[in-house]
């Protein structure tokens, strides 16, 4: 069985349903190795500033509210044929 670290590869390729024969667990293991060394040098590595969960800075976009005049009743429903007692009429549900 190969096993990298504390990871056992044979376990990870059963529970992902691989069907990996030994020279191919022996060839993922020395991958395997390799990539989390890599990881290992990230970790040590310095920086100075804090940490990114978002590549591009969210914030909200907002405008400035402005009072403008509204539609009286009668200009509203001035352009719809469906209306009824001064409302607009909808489909009926029930």
């Amino acid at each position: 069985m190969a096993s990298t670290g504390s990871f056992d590869i044979a376990k990870v390729a059963k529970v992902a349903r691989l069907q990996l024969v030994e020279d191919e667990l022996k060839k993922l293991e020395k991958d395997l190795e390799g990539i989390l060394e890599a990881f290992g040098d990230l970790d040590s590595a310095k920086a100075d500033c804090e940490p990114s969960f978002q590549p591009i800075p969210m914030k909200n976009v907002m405008r400035e509210d402005h009072i403008e005049p509204s539609l009286s009743q009668d200009e509203a429903l001035s352009n719809t044929c469906h209306k009824e007692n001064g409302f607009f009429k909808g489909p009926r549900i029930i």
